[in-house]
This record gives structure tokens, C-alpha cells and sequence, in this order.
């Protein structure tokens, strides 16, 4: 009690810790430096000034003396800081400097360093914890005393008294270890489970960002394919469209050849077009779209220079042999057993074509 009596005298009334650079007002309360400048600084403009603490008045800012003294003490009774695998909570019966406690009693309520828990009590009713600052947490609030129980039934911890003849009477408990053990090989299992769930969501981000890239690679080939193409097309179609409307049809002959070899090229320049499925962007449709689209501007020109040329052939029958039948309209012809008794005619074919 009476370490927990010295850091209160040793604790800024406005921050509630130990004194960083304390300095007293003429009333004779002491604050941190930082602390209490923030606070008069506030009040300027407001008529006057006052002491947060007994709120006596000055009409003037008041002057600021540094209380060496006190800083001093509270130099030494304020750990610098907190190591690592320290918990920030120091020896209740270290008075004069703060060392760090190494367990807390819950029956003393007091933490303890190495040295004090040398000497403290080792009966059962001293039940000694990780450091702790929160002894209320621990205790019963009916009964005042410790939680040494796990209620299986009402999910909570308990006193020896609420088993024996509380609300707990004949409830199936465990003791606080044994339950705790055991929430923590659920939680394992728990975690063993996230774990590998983030590290399975981790590869999913993975595989999609790498099909990202590869999709938006592919589609920016195959646009500038299918732009390139366009052009070419393009270019074809006007030159096309001016053969149709030719009225000279020496001109238009003459240019069936040419025309015919990059009608040729182009198809075999769209055969060649493969667009490769890329996911979601759907560039086989649109390739195909594009493409059928052209190529039916293209035969439906065609079809308007060439579609008056084609003409029926028929079968000359004269030149038939007696074993070759012949169509009556003259449009196909087969081999025949029987003698057709064709007329003799000059034209006769006299072996076998």
C-alpha cells in the first residue's frame, strides 16, 4: 500500500502518470511542465487564470518553477521503459526503484519481482498469475472470491462458493487450466485452418493477377491483328467497289487475276487467324464477328463480277462410247453393261478418257 501511496503522490494531477518535468504554480501544486502549459494556455482570453487542481485565481499568467526536487524522485520511480517481454507492471514492495514483477499474487493482490517472490507465501490459497494489474477481474463478484472454475454448463468461470451453493450448485465444472488447455487446442485447430485458408487465398490472388496479365497481353496482340487486318481490307474494299461499277469489261477481266490471287491470300490470311480463348474477354467472339462481317462484304463483291460467268455444262453425246450412259439433260454420264447403241459419229471418242 504504501508503494501504491508514493506513485500517486507522484502522479500529475491532469495526466495521471508520473511526473515529466514537474513544475509548481505559486498555490503550490505540482503538474507536468507540458501538462500544465497546455492548460493555462487554454484559459488565455478568459479574464484570468486558475489552478486545475484547487482552482485558485491569478489575474496574471502564473510563473512556472521547476521543481527539481520532485523530478528528481520521479526520475527514479518511472521506468524508462518497458522491455521486451516485460509487461509494463513493477513490484509492489520495490519502493525506491520500479523493477519489473515476475508474477502477482491474487490472494496479496500484489505483483512481485524475482527477488520478493523468493520469499512469498507457497501455500495453495496464494495463487500466483502472469503479472496483473486487474485483481477485481479475477474474483468473484457474489462471493468476493477467487475464479478457480469453468462452468461447462453456463459457459463461465466461478468460485469454490457458487459451485458448493451458488447458482452453479451441481453443474458440471473444470478447473480454470483444464478448460483453457482445452479452448486452446480448438483454437489451434482454428488457426490451422485460417492459415491454411489465406495461404490457399494468397495462391488464388496469385494465379488470377498472372491470368490478368495474360489476358490483357493476348487481347492487345490479337486488336492490333485484327486492326491491321481491318486496314488491309479497307483498302480492298474501294478498289472492289470501283471494278462493279466499271462499265468496260476488258478493264474488269483484266483485273480478275490479280484480284483472284489476293482474294486467295486474304482467305488464307483469315484461315490463319486463331484467336486463343482469353477468359473473360471473349476474343474469339469477336474475332469471329469481325471477321465473318468482312468476309461477306467480300463474296457478295465477288458474286457481282462473277456471278453473271457461270453457265451450265452439257455432256456432247456424240463423243459418248455404246458402254457410257448418258443423262437425259445431258449432265452427268456413268459406265454401262448394256450396249446403248449409240449412232456412229466422227466426234466418237475411240479409247477410253
Amino acid at each position: 500500500m504504501a508503494a501504491a501511496d508514493l506513485r500517486d503522490e507522484l502522479s500529475c494531477f491532469l495526466c495521471l502518470s508520473i511526473y515529466t518535468d514537474p513544475v509548481s504554480l505559486p498555490c503550490g501544486h505540482n503538474f507536468c511542465h507540458g501538462c500544465i502549459e497546455r492548460v493555462l494556455g487554454t484559459q488565455e482570453g478568459s479574464g484570468g487564470y486558475s489552478c486545475p487542481e484547487c482552482k485558485e485565481k491569478y489575474q496574471e499568467r502564473p510563473a512556472l518553477l521547476r521543481n527539481r526536487t520532485l523530478g528528481n524522485i520521479a526520475e527514479r520511480f518511472r521506468p524508462t521503459e518497458t522491455e521486451p517481454g516485460e509487461t509494463g507492471i513493477f513490484c509492489t514492495y520495490c519502493v525506491l526503484s520500479p523493477v519489473p514483477a515476475a508474477k502477482s499474487c491474487l490472494l496479496c493482490e500484489a505483483s512481485l519481482c524475482d527477488t520478493h517472490l523468493r520469499g512469498h507465501s507457497k501455500s495453495a490459497e496464494h495463487v500466483l498469475t502472469q503479472p496483473t494489474d486487474s485483481f477485481m477481474e479475477r474474483k468473484c463478484s457474489v462471493h468476493n472470491e477467487l475464479l478457480k472454475y469453468y462452468c461447462c454448463e453456463d459457459s463461465g468461470c466461478v468460485c469454490v462458493s457458487c459451485c458448493l451453493a451458488g447458482e452453479h450448485r451441481g453443474h458440471r465444472v473444470k478447473l480454470l487450466s483444464e478448460a483453457s488447455e482445452k479452448k486452446k487446442e480448438k483454437l489451434r485447430k482454428v488457426l490451422e485452418k485460417l492459415r491454411t485458408e489465406r495461404e490457399e487465398t494468397e495462391r488464388g490472388a496469385q494465379r488470377l493477377q498472372e491470368r490478368r496479365r495474360e489476358v490483357a497481353e493476348k487481347a492487345a496482340g490479337e486488336i492490333e491483328r485484327l486492326e491491321i487486318k481491318k486496314d488491309e481490307l479497307s483498302r480492298k474494299i474501294p478498289h472492289i467497289e470501283e471494278l462493279c461499277n466499271m462499265a468496260d469489261p476488258l478493264t474488269v477481266l483484266q483485273e480478275r487475276e490479280s484480284h483472284g490471287a489476293a482474294d486467295n491470300e486474304g482467305a488464307r490470311e483469315r484461315h490463319d487467324i486463331k484467336v486463343p480463348a482469353v477468359g473473360d474477354l471473349d476474343v474469339d467472339l469477336i474475332s469471329e464477328t469481325l471477321l465473318t462481317g468482312l468476309a461477306a462484304i467480300v463474296t457478295w463483291v465477288k458474286g457481282r463480277i462473277y456471278g453473271q460467268e457461270a453457265t451450265d455444262l452439257l455432256l456432247d453425246i456424240n463423243t459418248a462410247g455404246n458402254d457410257v450412259s448418258v443423262s437425259g439433260d445431258r449432265k452427268s454420264a456413268s459406265y454401262s453393261l448394256t450396249d446403248q447403241c449409240h449412232p456412229q459419229t466422227p466426234e466418237r471418242f475411240q479409247f477410253p478418257q
